[in-house]
């Protein structure tokens, strides 16, 4: 995944963080990102498979030569343990979606047949109201949203992008190589060039 660049000269990376799970660990990123100038695009964080570690998902943006440095002036920090900048490594990603959309008993029928070609699981169901839980890329997500305004949105949470380095196919070579990266190349997997997420 190559860095993301728009039209007013932002760019955007991403970061996977290992830090100290205690008060005020967020608080002291927010405040190096602030000073820095970075903006914080989504973030996800969570309890580790290491206990006492939360991992950390950001995808920050700002002007190129500022956000390249960004893993650089994370890892500076006391309660972070270990942080990478994934963007430019071959990666899995997904994000979540929780859509609250207005249903009533003439319009289910249309929401679910929405539901049903993305893929989404319905998790709830009221009497004017449904629930869905959607994974995938941004567009993926955008589009359904796009799709169910017309019905009458209630509420659309997300939690931002998480991320890891897809697994090698080769036996001896490190995570997150692209294909073209591996010196002994014995499968080729196809590479999204989109911001689908998909594998």
């Amino acid at each position: 995944m190559a860095p993301e660049g728009n039209r007013n000269g932002t760019f955007q990376r991403t970061i996977a963080a290992l830090v100290q799970d205690r008060p005020g660990v967020l608080a002291r990123i927010a405040g190096l990102f602030r000073r820095r100038g970075f903006n914080i695009a989504s973030l996800a964080v969570g309890r580790s498979e290491r206990p006492g570690l939360s991992r950390m998902t950001f995808v920050v943006e700002g002007p190129e030569e500022v956000v390249r440095h960004v893993a650089a002036q994370l890892d500076r920090l006391i309660d972070v343990v270990e942080v990478r900048d994934i963007t430019e490594q071959n990666i899995v990603w997904r994000e979540l979606a929780l859509i609250k959309v207005k249903a009533n008993a003439g319009e289910r029928g249309e929401i679910l047949e929405l539901a049903n070609i993305f893929r989404v699981n319905v998790i709830d169901i009221g009497v004017e109201s449904l629930t869905m839980e959607i994974s995938g890329g941004r567009q993926k997500i955008d589009s359904l949203i796009e799709l169910l305004r017309k019905f009458g949105l209630e509420e659309v949470i997300r939690t931002g992008r998480v991320a890891t380095l897809r697994g090698t196919l080769i036996e001896g070579e490190k995570d997150g190589l692209f294909q073209s990266d591996a010196s002994r190349s014995t499968y080729t997997l196809p590479t999204p060039t989109d911001e689908s997420g998909a594998v």
